[in-house]
């Protein structure tokens, strides 16, 4: 029996853990042959590359981020292979079965819930006496009836093989996402999550857990997600794993899904003294900080203690943090939201995450979505368009937020102009980027690309039509960040030079004569006049740099030239200089 378990993937770097495990535990009675995709690429691909596998069963690992897309390959896979065993699998469609099984009559099977043994069961069955009555977890067709068996009682986690052995996979590690997970279930009970929906948390042995993540580091897996819903709710098991990656990183990232108000001060100390900077990422889901809503979906959560977590984190400058909100939830309207964007956004993370509800199948807010007069969408994502508060005009200026949030914050772009825009010029964040969303929209930019350079011509537009003040310092500070957003010196810049080119070169012939005046840092690179024109770039500032940069004074009396070099090697990151314009005229 030939047996092909697939998945269409968000994304190429992504590898499903779900098949491996499936593999894992199957492989010991029946070959297993796992086949990935992604959901962009051609369901007519995707169905010819099955089609030559000949499979006899064809299983698919389902979400809300591929189920429509996969229903389009089983579709036509079953016309060409009618005989062909399909198996659904995966948390979209453990529940509401019987409304998959209704829709897809080309489905056979469906797997409920966790599926190692389950399938293992299948496939018995489907090699034997093809019982499926027998199979726990299941729902199968008999004639015209679906069959919906009663669940399946949890495995023994470390029943289970490794997923992570498989030697196939070591090609694919430095370049791809590896997920790792040392528990299954969650202490809590949020009713916008399906992970509330499984009661207690089941941990695999701490020696396998090591075993695994050393063969993973030495196979040369760069960068490792730990998909725990709460990886810290077991202090001394969280402490252990830290210490022991700590020890054994050899270069390797490690991403964790936290909850932060329950960190204990002991283990933030720890980090802060050991962590090697850059090894570990923590992902904080707050969602919302509206005590009311909190308490509707039952989610536990204590902001201040948060916000003491975050902000340790922070200052040990070890840590980059992940902070998620979700638009939508109950008694949060459009001002609330509005507050816990300020709110989580002042706490400064490296990357705030903004998504809208989704009312996931299982799950209590789906549950009650007509208490709330929830509006959604009826296939995958199932987002929300609206309710008794929220109406759909404000989700979409919401979205608006949403988009110029990731273009211009969370991918760091111009940071530092993003900062004093915020601080010195808007009410608060929310407002920055929410006008600018607003503005993006009017000017039809959404339906339009954008290069490095647009973003930056596209913000200033918005800041002159606006009547921003201070536009000298905006313009300054947003050189600086395009110049840093460069390995080499860029070939285009969106702006005029202060100082023209005979004005440049006179002055790159100068600091070549004369490089200690800028600094010995500068000095010590030992520059050649022609190595100055080909990897160095001189502006003007209207205001001393550094000193803002370090301390957030604005000194306006003096200004300075900046000169940013480009190192020849693009993996070294440009280093810059300032000095004051009356010294540079005095070379």
């Amino acid at each position: 029996m030939n047996v092909v378990l697939s998945t269409l993937n968000a994304k190429f770097i992504h590898m499903s853990l779900a098949l491996r495990y499936l593999k894992a535990f199957c492989e010991r009675d029946f070959h297993i042959d796992i086949v990935e995709y992604t959901i962009k690429d051609p369901a007519m691909n995707i169905v010819s590359d099955l089609y030559q596998k000949k499979p006899d069963v064809l299983g698919f690992s389902c979400y809300i981020w591929n189920i429509e897309e996969t229903i389009q390959v089983v579709k036509m896979i079953k016309k060409i292979m009618p005989e062909l065993k399909i198996v659904l699998g995966g948390p979209e469609v453990s529940y509401d079965t019987d409304y998959w099984m209704g829709r897809l009559p080309e489905v056979d099977f469906i797997v409920m819930g966790e599926g190692e043994e389950t399938l293992h069961h299948l496939l018995q069955e489907l090699s034997g006496a093809r019982k499926f009555h027998f199979v726990y977890g299941l729902a199968y067709r008999k004639g015209s009836e679906v069959i919906i068996n009663p669940g399946r009682p949890k495995l023994k986690l470390d029943d289970i093989p490794s997923p992570h052995r498989f030697p196939e996979d070591i090609p694919q590690l430095p370049n791809r996402v590896v997920y790792f997970e040392t528990s299954r279930g969650c202490p809590f009970s949020c009713q916008f999550c399906l992970s509330s929906i499984e009661v207690g948390v089941r941990y695999f042995d701490m020696e396998r857990t090591k075993a695994d993540l050393l063969y993973l580091i030495d196979s040369g897996a760069k960068l490792i997600k730990f998909v725990d819903r709460t990886f810290n709710i077991k202090r001394d098991y969280a402490m252990e794993i830290f210490e022991f990656l700590i020890a054994n990183h050899r270069g390797c990232v490690f991403q964790f899904e936290i909850t932060a108000d329950i960190m204990r001060p002991e283990v933030l100390d720890y980090l802060a003294e050991n962590a090697p900077p850059g090894i570990f990422r923590f992902e904080i889901g707050v969602q919302s900080t509206n005590d009311l809503t909190n308490e509707l979906v039952k989610r536990r959560q204590n902001f201040a203690k948060l916000t003491r977590t975050v902000t340790k984190v922070k200052e040990s400058g070890k840590i980059d943090q992940h902070l998620d909100l979700i638009a939508g939830l109950p008694e949060e309207d459009y001002t609330s939201f509005r507050k816990t964007f300020n709110d989580v956004f002042a706490l400064g993370p490296e990357e705030l995450q903004l998504g809208f509800l989704k009312m996931l199948r299982g799950t209590g807010m789906r549950h009650d979505a007509e208490k709330y007069g929830y509006v959604y969408m009826d296939n995958a994502p199932y987002e929300i368009l609206g309710n008794d508060i929220l109406p759909f005009t404000d989700l979409i200026r919401i979205k608006r937020v949403e988009d110029v949030l990731e273009k211009y914050w969370n991918a760091h772009r111009m940071d530092r102009t993003v900062s004093y825009l915020i601080k010195r010029e808007f009410p608060s964040a929310f407002d920055f980027f929410q006008e600018f969303g607003d503005y993006w929209e009017e000017r039809g930019w959404q339906k339009i690309g954008h290069q490095l350079e647009d973003l930056f011509t596209r913000l200033h537009a918005f800041l002159t039509d606006r009547g921003t003040e201070r536009m000298d310092i905006v313009e300054a500070l947003m050189k600086f960040d395009y110049f840093l957003n460069h390995k080499y010196r860029p070939r285009k810049i969106w702006w005029d030079f202060t100082l023209d080119k005979s004005g440049q070169a006179e002055l790159l012939r100068l600091l070549a004569e004369h490089p200690e005046k800028v600094s010995a840092e500068f000095a010590r690179l030992r520059l050649a006049e022609k190595d100055l024109h080909k990897h160095v770039m001189i502006e003007t500032m209207p205001f001393d740099l550094r000193l803002y940069l370090e301390t957030g004074e604005l000194q306006t009396d003096t200004s300075q030239l900046l000169i940013v070099y480009f190192p020849p090697d693009a993996q070294d990151k440009p280093s810059w200089f300032t000095m004051e314009l009356r010294q540079a005229s005095l070379i």
